[in-house]
């Protein structure tokens, strides 16, 4: 009896090793890999994914790769976490009723957009829920190839705030977002939101208009960042002028959704309030070079405007500020990421912190370090495999190869 318990015991165990061996589905090998932006880089290294998680990561020749994994050889290239991209919209026409989309539409116009770029997570910080909802739901079922989305759904403005330039837009495509007008209404909506699915809420302390630039009152803006941090919930600000920063900063907004080139530089004393408040920024410094073309603007007018932006980048990371990547695409269809790269790194930004706003920094700031952001054993196979080394050259970080999102290649150069 006990031979025979034993004989089974071998026999379970034998199975079980022989299915995870082969199960280990896929492995990234004899790569340059940078686990995280804090930590050296493995020069010869392996990665090792099963079921949709890292299992193993480290030189090349500690790695047994299984018999029935795939392999693909990074010889040459780099392998990162995948990134995140914290500021985009899910508006562009091409996604819109996407109900009535083919799975191959969808994935085309994701993979020009996100993945094509190295983005395995994005936040939508501006779209139509309901349609962003069955994007996602979509590509969660693995019928479309796409990443990772976090949505806030419909933005939230004062009355009268429709921002003028997307007035059209809104009005072509048959989409109605409700001015907010009372402090009971941003409640009611806030809560609602959240229950249909948002997993942010996005305020317009600013919007554009015709004749000027209208603030949020600061006890709208209070309530609406009440109700959202009471569900657990970030809220972001769009803002274009020091009264619109104001309003963000005293309602307590965890993410500022532009820098303002515009307005002042901002002084050593507002980004020590930026800090203190524990708020990020997605800089978007790519918007300012297409409005500038946009509106006809001089070479020089942009590269001034374009300079004030950096400027103002420079002195909140410098103060010890949380960046986040991100580019306002589908708002604006400038896809290629090179440029945003270019001028991060002219802010001053290195390397590792430009990484790290790609990877850690959104990762910990959305709630998801515990298994996003990193190139470690039982983190989310989500990695990005680059054809160039961008801490030799920035513009790397958008030589993409190819794009593993959990577990499986979304996207491969052809």
């Amino acid at each position: 009896m006990r031979i025979r318990i034993v004989l089974a015991i071998i026999l379970v165990w034998t199975l079980s090793a022989s299915t995870s061996s082969y199960c280990s589905d896929l492995a990234l090998v004899h790569a340059k890999i940078y686990p995280s932006p804090s930590e050296p880089a493995i020069e010869n290294g392996s990665v090792l994914i099963h079921g949709g998680r890292i299992v193993a990561v480290g030189p090349a020749a500690s790695i047994k790769v299984p018999r029935h994994a795939t392999v693909i050889d990074c010889t040459g290239m780099v392998v990162t976490a995948g990134f995140w991209n914290s500021h985009v919209h899910i508006l562009l026409p091409g996604l819109l009723r996407a109900e009535k989309l083919s799975s191959e539409e969808i994935t085309a116009q994701l993979q020009e957009m996100f993945t094509r770029w190295g983005f395995t997570t994005v936040f939508d910080i501006a779209s139509v829920l309901k349609n962003t909802t069955v994007i996602r739901r979509r590509i969660e079922s693995g019928e479309v190839k796409g990443p990772r989305i976090l949505t806030v759904g419909e933005p939230f403005w004062g009355k009268g705030g429709t921002p003028v330039y997307v007035r059209g837009f809104l009005e072509a495509n048959h989409i109605t977002i409700p001015d907010v007008e009372s402090t009971t209404q941003a409640t009611e909506r806030v809560r609602q939101q959240i229950r249909n699915g948002a997993d942010g809420i996005k305020i317009f302390a600013n919007s554009i208009e015709a004749d000027g630039i209208l603030t949020m009152p600061l006890v709208l803006a209070k309530t609406i960042v009440v109700e959202a941090h009471r569900a657990g919930k970030p809220v972001f600000a769009h803002v274009s002028n020091d009264e619109g920063i104001e309003v963000a900063v005293q309602s307590g907004v965890d993410i500022l959704a532009h820098t303002t080139p515009s307005g002042d530089l901002w002084s050593e004393s507002l980004v020590e309030r930026f800090t203190a408040a524990h708020m990020a920024l997605t800089p978007t410094l790519t918007l300012w070079d297409v409005e500038g073309r946009k509106g006809s603007a001089s070479p020089d007018e942009i590269e001034r405007g374009m300079n004030r932006a950096a400027q103002q980048l420079k002195a909140f990371s410098q103060a010890g500020g949380q960046v986040l990547f991100g580019t306002d695409v589908g708002y604006v269809d400038q896809f290629d990421t090179t440029e945003e790269f270019t001028w991060m790194a002219r802010s001053g930004l290195d390397f590792q912190q430009i990484l790290a706003s790609l990877t850690t920094n959104p990762a910990l700031r959305f709630g998801y370090s515990s298994h996003s952001g990193r190139v470690a054993k039982g983190m989310d196979a989500d990695l990005v495999i680059l054809n160039g080394d961008p801490a030799r050259d920035i513009a790397a970080f958008s030589k993409v190869h190819q794009v593993v999102r959990g577990g499986h290649v979304i996207y491969a150069v052809r």
